[in-house]
């Protein structure tokens, strides 16, 4: 991918420390917009995350998903998109 291309994401952690990422794929699933993401840099907690999207006074938030029959739907699509660029355990 061009670096111009690149996506990324800044979230803060629940002491008030920044992480960014990088979005690495977004699908749409029954009208909801999901993100596969990844650390921007390297660091103990590698790995591949995956957020809902949600929209509230116009604006787009992200939240873990915690239905585990819907991370499982999306994760397999995740994995059946990303699996040539990643190495899923």
């Amino acid at each position: 991918m061009n670096e111009k291309d690149r996506e990324f994401l800044t979230l803060t952690d629940e002491e008030g420390n920044q992480h960014e990422f990088e979005i690495v794929d977004k699908i749409l699933v029954n009208e909801t917009k999901y993100l596969a993401i990844v650390p921007a840099v390297e660091c103990e907690e590698d790995g591949l995350y995956i957020y809902r999207v949600f929209v509230e006074d116009g604006e787009e938030y992200i939240e873990p998903i915690e239905d585990d029959k819907e991370f499982e739907e999306v994760s397999e699509i995740f994995e059946d998109r990303l699996s040539e660029i990643y190495d899923f355990e």
